[in-house]
C-alpha cells in the first residue's frame, strides 16, 4: 500500500536511500558477450539468441515476406492508428530541425557551422515481458526527420507483428532479430550481416544498459535508462480514480518503477489509495504493479504549493503531471522534468503513444542536466574557418602571444612563418 509522508520525512527517506546494488556479475558477463560478438560475428549472435531466447535463427534480418505478413496480421485499422500517431510525432519533431550558419565578422574571415545527419543509427526495442511499438515510432521518426540515411532496428526474435508494423510506418530500413547485449555488440562492432552503426538508442534491461555503457566511445549512445517514474502534483479538485489510474500506468511497467503523488489534502490522498486498491486487481500486470506500488509508491502531503514545486525540482522526474488550476503558470517554475503534462486531462499515457513529444526521457534524476530524445540526438555539428592572408596577418600577433604563453612554440611558428 502507498505510504503517506510529509516533506521532511520524504527528504530523510531520500537521504537514507541507496541505489539498489547492480548484480556484480553483469559487467563481466556483458564483456564476454561483446568480445565474442566482436570476434565471431553472426555465429555468436545466433548462439546467444538460442541460449537466451530459445530461438534457432537461419538469418538475423526480418524479410520482406515477414513484414508483409505482419502488416496483414495487425490489419488496416491498427496500421492507420500507427500512422495517425506517427503524424503527431512528426509534427512535433520536425520543429526541432536546426540549420547551420555562416557569417563574416570582418573582411577576409568566414566562419560557420554545418549540421550533418548521422549516417547510420541502430535502434534497440525491448521484448520480454512487454514489447513496445510506440518506442519504435519515438526512436525512428526523429532519426528519419534528422535525415539519417540508414535507420536499423534490433529487437528479440519473437517479434510481435505490431512492432514490425510500427517499423514499417516509421520508415525503418532494416530490422534484425536480436536482443540483449549481443544486439548492442552487433551494432557496435558490425557482423557479416549487421553493419556497424554510429549511434545506438533505445531502452533495455540491465544487460542492454551495461552493454551500451561499455561500447560508448566506440559508438555514441542516447542515455542509460533507469526504471520508469511519474510524479503527480494534484489538488483536491481532481477525481481520485483518475490519478490512481495514472500512478498504476507507471507501476505496471516494472517492479522498480516509481509513482509519487504530491497533494495538500490527506483526505484526497486516502481516496486515491482506496481507488488504487480497487483498480490494481483489474490490471493484467497486477503483480508487477503491486510490487512497484508497495515498494516505491509514496504520497507526500504538503503545507503549500511552493513545497510541491521544490520537491518536483529536487526529484527531477521522468514524467510530471500538473493536475492543478492554471497549470501553465506552474510550468515556468519547473526546472527539472523530462516531460510535463498540464491540466487534468493530459495523462502520461497520452505522451507515451500519441501526442507527439518523445517518450524516451531522462530518468533517475538526470532531467537535471539531460533532455528527451530528439532530432538533435541524430545529428552532429561540424564547424569551419576561413581566413584570408590579410586577415591572418591582422590576427597573427595575438595568436603568437597566446601560443607563446602556453609554451607551444610550434603553434607560434605555424603563424609567424606565414607572416614572414
Amino acid at each position: 500500500m502507498l505510504r503517506i509522508v510529509r516533506p521532511k520525512e520524504f527528504s530523510a527517506m531520500r537521504a537514507r536511500a541507496k541505489a539498489k546494488p547492480t548484480n556484480p556479475e553483469i559487467p563481466g558477463t556483458v564483456r564476454e558477450i561483446l568480445d565474442d560478438v566482436k570476434e565471431r560475428g553472426d555465429a555468436a549472435v545466433k548462439e546467444y539468441e538460442k541460449k537466451f531466447d530459445g530461438v534457432d535463427l537461419e538469418g538475423l534480418e526480418v524479410t520482406e515476406d515477414e513484414i508483409t505478413e505482419a502488416l496483414g496480421l495487425v490489419g488496416e485499422e491498427y496500421t492507420a492508428m500507427l500512422q495517425r500517431a506517427a503524424e503527431n510525432i512528426r509534427a512535433f519533431h520536425s520543429r526541432q530541425l536546426r540549420e547551420g550558419f555562416m557569417f563574416s565578422p570582418k573582411d577576409g574571415v568566414i566562419l560557420g557551422q554545418r549540421v550533418i545527419p548521422l549516417q547510420r543509427v541502430g535502434l534497440y526495442i525491448p521484448g520480454g515481458t512487454a514489447s513496445y511499438p510506440s518506442s519504435v515510432l519515438m526512436n525512428a521518426i526523429p532519426a528519419k526527420i534528422a535525415g539519417c540515411p540508414e535507420v536499423f532496428m534490433a529487437t528479440p526474435p519473437e517479434i510481435r507483428p505490431e512492432v514490425i508494423a510500427a517499423a514499417h510506418v516509421a520508415g525503418v530500413d532494416r530490422i534484425y532479430k536480436m536482443g540483449g547485449a549481443q544486439a548492442v555488440g552487433a551494432f557496435a562492432y558490425g557482423t557479416e550481416s549487421v553493419p556497424k552503426v554510429d549511434k545506438i538508442t533505445g531502452p533495455g534491461n540491465a544487460y542492454v544498459a551495461e552493454a551500451k555503457r561499455q561500447v560508448f566511445g566506440l559508438v555514441d549512445i542516447d542515455m542509460i535508462a533507469g526504471p520508469s517514474e511519474i510524479l503527480i502534483i494534484a489538488d483536491r479538485n481532481n477525481f481520485a480514480g483518475h490519478l490512481a489510474a495514472d500512478m498504476l500506468a507507471q507501476a505496471e511497467h516494472d517492479v522498480n518503477a516509481t509513482a509519487i503523488l504530491i497533494t495538500n489534502s490527506r483526505r484526497f490522498a486516502q481516496n486515491v489509495i482506496a481507488e488504487l486498491e480497487v483498480q490494481i486487481e483489474k490490471l493484467e500486470r497486477h503483480d508487477i504493479a503491486r510490487a512497484s506500488i508497495d515498494d516505491n509508491g509514496i504520497i507526500i502531503i504538503v503545507d503549500n504549493w511552493g513545497q510541491a514545486v521544490d520537491i518536483a525540482n529536487e526529484i527531477a522526474p521522468e514524467h510530471l503531471e500538473l493536475c492543478v488550476e492554471d497549470a501553465f503558470e506552474w510550468l515556468v517554475k519547473i526546472r527539472n522534468a523530462g516531460s510535463v503534462f498540464l491540466g487534468r486531462n493530459s495523462p502520461e499515457a497520452l505522451g507515451d503513444y500519441y501526442a507527439g513529444p518523445n517518450h524516451t526521457l531522462p530518468t533517475m534524476g538526470t532531467a537535471r542536466f539531460s533532455s528527451p530524445l530528439s532530432v538533435d540526438d541524430f545529428v552532429k555539428k561540424s564547424q569551419y574557418i576561413y581566413y584570408g592572408a590579410w586577415a591572418l596577418r591582422q590576427a597573427s600577433g595575438d595568436i603568437e602571444v597566446f601560443a607563446h604563453s602556453e609554451g607551444l612554440t610550434g603553434h607560434e611558428r605555424s603563424i609567424s612563418i606565414r607572416r614572414e
